[in-house]
């Protein structure tokens, strides 16, 4: 498989100034370029990029995994084992409000990994996973 390049992805935010902090100060991303309309962040190497939306409609949908209902839509990124323990320790000291608290899923199982959910202010789901074993992300 050849390298990944960096994706790129906008999101409708409710209040960018709310946003700007919580992408910015609680999650600890780069700010890139902006305008009064759109912030770039800097998101383990992709282009996330919150766009203001005021009237935007968000849709409140789950789908049950593993025992957990999981927000759909959602986005996020998968981190390394030891940077997804970091990171989720740097958040519970942060007090962040999670959907569902990190923990193992699939415990013992093809595809184990550690996973966590949370909103943003403007009601997007966020999901930050891990796999112990990375060559396990695509196994059956």
């Amino acid at each position: 498989m050849e390298k990944l390049s960096p994706f790129h992805l906008a999101i409708p935010v409710k209040d960018l100034a709310k946003s700007k902090h919580f992408y910015g100060q609680v999650l600890e991303l780069s700010e890139g370029r902006s305008s009064n309309e759109w912030i770039d962040y800097d998101f383990f190497g992709h282009q996330l990029v919150i766009h203001y939306k005021a009237d935007h409609k968000y849709e409140k949908d789950t789908n049950h995994v593993d025992g957990k209902d999981v927000p759909i839509p959602h986005f996020g990124i998968i981190l390394e084992w030891r940077q997804f323990q970091m990171f989720s320790k740097m958040l519970k000291n942060k007090k962040i409000q999670f959907i569902i608290e990190p923990y193992i899923r699939f415990k013992g199982l093809v595809g184990e990994q550690a996973t966590m959910f949370f909103k943003d202010p403007s009601g997007n789901a966020l999901e930050f996973k891990s796999f112990k074993d990375p060559n396990q992300i695509f196994k059956k």
